[in-house]
């Protein structure tokens, strides 16, 4: 596609389109997380996440870093004009009172007391069975 504009709209509007990566997002508004502490609140395949977090940062809607073996998502600061600053703006606006949305980060306080290694572990023994 030869009109960036356009390409980008897409991105961001695919990227919002599902509710799994709407969740991420409303969870990173508040902090930087580590992958296994989205990947426990939202209950879903470590790989299922990966392919998530993955579109939402092809969006420009998300980074992420590395911390020795952790890795860290963020919200990204998008360029100027690009459409993903106005889309978080009215996902926002529309989903404030999301009931699941508000499990979600009730979920994740009680996980966030927790240790990422201890974390991880957790996530390992549940996929070994």
């Amino acid at each position: 596609m030869s009109d960036p504009g356009l390409r980008d709209f897409l991105s961001v509007s695919k990227a919002i389109a599902d509710e799994s990566r709407m969740r991420i997002l409303a969870l990173l508004e508040r902090q930087p997380l580590c992958v296994c502490q989205i990947t426990e609140v939202l209950d879903l395949a470590p790989s299922t996440i990966s392919k998530h977090l993955t579109i939402l940062k092809n969006a420009r809607l998300i980074e992420t870093h590395k911390e020795g073996r952790w890795i860290y998502c963020r919200i990204a600061k998008p360029a100027k004009g690009h459409p993903a600053a106005d889309a978080r703006k009215w996902a926002g606006s529309c989903l404030g009172r999301s009931p699941r949305l508000a499990g979600d980060r009730r979920r994740l306080q009680a996980i966030s007391r927790m240790p990422l290694k201890a974390l991880f572990n957790r996530l390992c023994k549940r996929r070994a069975l």
